[in-house]
């Protein structure tokens, strides 16, 4: 195949792709589209092949696009919950519940009105749609369940240095 040709059904292929809605889109209407456009038949064997590896390139371009754009909006998103948490500002879920820590990636306490009560959420979230949304793994207490917990934390702590001390 002669290199001018190549450049030819690459150029077109590639506007082809770029102009297309992908979710509707086919190699069969991509070579059909271009064969057209450029008064040549690519139903041979070897134009298949090679409109094939153009496909496969630009799907794979536009793969590790939307991977940087995710990594990209990710890295945003930590920016500006660190930026956040040092200028002291409150912070709030998708949910509109009041995030007081975080204490790991996805698990958080927040505080949240429920039915007129409050209560202290311990909870893991997902994240769908862009959104970060509370899980069914978790506890939600109300603020008398809460007391009592706190009252115990010594208790707790105790109980946990007791256990660490005989696993060792």
């Amino acid at each position: 195949m002669e290199s001018e040709i190549q450049n030819r059904i690459e150029k077109t292929v590639t506007e082809i792709l770029q102009s297309a809605n992908m979710d509707e889109m086919t190699e069969y209407k991509v070579r059909k589209i271009a064969a057209e456009k450029l008064k040549l038949d690519l139903s041979l064997p070897k134009y298949k092949l090679f409109i094939r590896q153009i496909v496969d390139s630009f799907l794979q371009n536009q793969q590790a696009k939307q991977s940087e754009e995710v990594e990209q909006e990710e890295e945003e998103e930590e920016d500006d919950e660190r930026t956040k948490r040092a200028s002291g500002e409150e912070e709030y879920d998708d949910e509109g519940n009041l995030i007081v820590c975080r204490l790991s990636d996805k698990r958080k306490v927040t505080i949240q009105d429920f039915r007129g009560k409050t209560l202290v959420s311990i909870r893991e979230y997902y994240k769908k749609d862009g959104k970060e949304l509370p899980s069914s793994k978790g506890i939600s207490l109300t603020a008398e369940q809460w007391d009592a917990f706190k009252k115990n934390v010594p208790a707790i702590e105790k109980a946990i240095g007791k256990m660490e001390s005989r696993l060792m």
